[in-house]
């Protein structure tokens, strides 16, 4: 009997040995397996509601204060074009994105830098709406912003202290600016012209401005009859500057997928 039992006494003692080993290592392999997932980077919002806006109210804004952003009324292709400061000439997709609108209060993260903040905004839209995208450069009919024949006639102005630009206005517009570069004009110029506008001054430095022109006739060095000056007049009268007409390259962004409701919050 003795003969008998111990053989099998070893036997099982090797197999539990063998089952706790075997229990360890895929232990160990499950562990360096999430180990090895990798770790998602993307800068995002600590947390976000999104609510479909039906209103059928035509306006919409942006709020923003310390800690928070709020988005009332904003089209989804709005929502991707603030996601990739585009403008909108440059979002190409789907014709609804259009035609759903969405209220969004987002908190930031503590510290939060400036420059993440529209990728937070990416990220929202990447895991609730499942957006995805590519990136095309084409050459398209647009302007170099460059200096005119006289010479460049604002001074620079100290870069500490807030900043931005204004416009308000229908048939006549005023644009104001406060602290702004060449390359911000720029940008100001393509979205009221909703052609791509290229910085070419060679100019450094900020500067305090403000432009009144009409939108009656955007054509080159066109006024209106009451003598309001087009944009492309104003800029040569206020601050010296011409807008050459070129193609220039312009980075489209494509969407290729994106839900038109969003995950549940």
């Amino acid at each position: 009997m003795e003969r008998i039992c111990k053989p099998a006494g070893r036997t099982s003692m090797a197999a539990a040995w063998m089952v706790a080993t075997w229990g360890t290592i895929v232990t160990l392999l499950a562990c360096c397996a999430l180990l090895a997932q990798p770790q998602d980077t993307r800068p995002a919002y600590e947390v976000a509601t999104i609510k479909p806006n039906n209103s059928g109210n035509g306006s919409s804004r942006t709020n923003g204060s310390k800690g928070q952003i709020v988005f009332i009324n904003q089209t989804l292709k709005r929502l991707i074009e603030r996601a990739y400061m585009a403008k909108p000439f440059q979002v190409t997709g789907p014709g609804w994105m259009k035609d759903v609108s969405f209220d969004i209060a987002a908190k930031y993260p503590p510290d939060t830098n400036k420059d993440d903040r529209p990728i937070m905004l990416r990220t929202l839209l990447e895991d609730r709406f499942k957006l995805a995208v590519h990136h095309e450069t084409k050459d398209m009919p647009g302007y170099a912003l460059v200096v005119a024949k006289g010479g460049f006639k604002l001074k620079p102005v100290a870069s500490s202290g807030s900043s931005g630009a204004s416009r308000n206005g229908g048939r006549v517009q005023t644009l104001t600016a406060k602290k702004s570069s060449m390359a911000d004009l720029a940008d100001d110029i393509a979205r009221n012209l909703g052609e791509m506008v290229v910085d070419k001054t060679g100019i450094d430095g900020v500067y305090d401005f403000e432009l009144r022109f009409t939108t009656d006739d955007l054509s080159y060095n066109a006024t209106d009859a009451d003598s309001v000056p087009s944009l492309f007049t104003a800029l040569k009268d206020v601050m010296g500057l011409r807008l050459r007409p070129e193609k220039v390259p312009v980075d489209i962004i494509v969407v290729d997928h994106v839900d038109r409701v969003p995950a549940d919050n």
